[in-house]
């Protein structure tokens, strides 16, 4: 089983008599119960990462909103809010979830683009902490609607800093080319409308400049931009309270592959934020949840072509769709590993697309019809992205604490993929 070390496991997992366990249950007790392909999440990774983020910033004492959009079940909203996190939303069906799991308004912050009057409305009403804005436009559309229903809206305004993150072109959000954000260019004058609007209560600023990115530079490249950018905002009269830096935090996936040193993150940037006494807000999302899931599939065939071998397995790219959408590449490993030489194969599902892999030139051990896999580091942008494409109803949701399992999604039946559909 030597061939197991190279993998980045997550500290929940590990091989107990030659069996992959979360934590302390083996992972085909769990496929044996609930069944296959099915997602299981370790709660006690999800505490370590949450203290791991306080513990970095310990000095800044910062309010942690988890990016629910890299898992959105609301036992594990449950389980982070526990620990006194808020969540960051963008949307209403986000913001209803979050609400519907317990999370406190008082420490949501509503993100995106594209929010809708209706999706305002529902941010204010609620009391939400603050709003992330993303445009003059939206600015103008939060002072309407808050006139309108007798408050006050708080705001952040999200600038985009023109940085670089050295991430994947579809994660990068903080350059001149993105969607998100306010140009840096225009973001002054954009302050200074925000100041002027009734019906607007400018709290903050706000970036966030992409996603799985690795190390500290980009971070305080975009701390020191808007350092900069507060500064002309004070002379002229502009003083904010809060500073939002996002999220983006990255984890490790590949062999050899080191994820965000958090502890280095928060020593170069902290003498930075230290110089003005603002509120700190983190939004952390993959770091929070990625490595605590796995993906688990059984192997249907084992079909020999005359150029490669395929592991065809019960999961596709409907339930995990990161290979496909972004070529991420996730550690995949038997949960029983049987003895014999390796063999290079492709990992792939059944669904009728070419583009329908799970990993790509992989050297896996012997494997067989029956035996079960586990797709590692899949708590994030798993299953809140799977999708009932060729009719395949989506997995079973699985938290794991200590020894005990409960199921928090059930396994969706052929009945429910056509239970909105109006039938005449």
């Amino acid at each position: 089983m030597t061939f197991v070390g190279k993998y980045p496991l997550g500290s929940s997992y590990r091989y107990r008599g030659g069996r992959l366990c979360c934590e302390g249950v083996p992972l085909s007790a769990v496929a044996v119960r609930y069944g296959t392909p099915a997602w299981v999440m370790s709660a006690g990774a999800i505490r370590g990462a949450i203290r791991e983020v306080r513990e970095a910033y310990s000095g800044l004492d910062p309010l942690v909103c988890y990016a629910m959009k890299a898992n959105a079940n609301i036992h594990v909203l449950r389980l982070i809010a526990s620990k006194g996190c808020g969540v960051e939303v963008v949307s209403g069906g986000e913001l209803f979830r979050a609400v519907a799991a317990g999370v406190e308004p008082a420490r949501i912050v509503f993100s995106g683009v594209g929010k809708t009057d209706a999706e305002i409305e529902a941010g204010l009403r609620r009391r939400i902490l603050m709003f992330n804005v993303e445009s003059v436009p939206e600015l103008s559309a939060i002072s309407r609607i808050a006139r309108r229903i007798g408050v006050r809206a708080p705001v952040a305004i999200r600038v985009n800093p023109h940085v670089d993150a050295h991430t994947h072109r579809y994660i990068t959000t903080g350059t001149d080319e993105n969607k998100f954000g306010i140009d840096w260019t225009t973001a002054e004058k954009a302050f200074r409308i925000a100041a002027s609007l009734p019906g607007i209560l400018l709290e903050g600023i706000h970036v966030h400049i992409g996603s799985q990115i690795t190390s500290p530079g980009p971070f305080v490249a975009a701390v020191k931009r808007i350092n900069m950018l507060l500064d002309r905002m004070a002379r002229s009269g502009i003083v904010l309270g809060v500073r939002n830096l996002g999220g983006g935090l990255g984890i490790s996936y590949r062999p050899g592959e080191r994820g965000l040193d958090v502890r280095a993150l928060a020593r170069a940037v902290s003498p930075l934020l230290k110089s003005r006494r603002m509120r700190l807000i983190l939004e952390p999302g993959r770091f929070l949840v990625g490595k605590a899931g796995t993906l688990l599939t059984r192997v249907i065939y084992v079909k020999d072509g005359v150029r490669k071998r395929f592991v065809i397995v019960d999961a596709g790219m409907n339930d995990l769709v990161r290979p496909s959408l972004y070529d991420a590449w996730h550690g995949i490993l038997p949960c029983a590993p049987r003895r014999g030489a390796g063999r290079m194969a492709d990992v792939v599902g059944p669904i009728c697309e070419s583009s329908d892999f799970l990993g790509l030139s992989r050297r896996l051990p012997p494997v067989e019809p029956g035996d079960l896999m586990a797709v590692l580091d899949a708590g994030a942008y798993g299953s809140v992205m799977s999708s009932n494409y060729n009719g395949r109803p989506r997995g079973a949701e699985v938290l794991v604490d200590g020894r005990r399992t409960r199921l928090i999604r059930r396994r969706e039946s052929y009945a429910d993929l056509v239970r909105n559909e109006l039938i005449q």
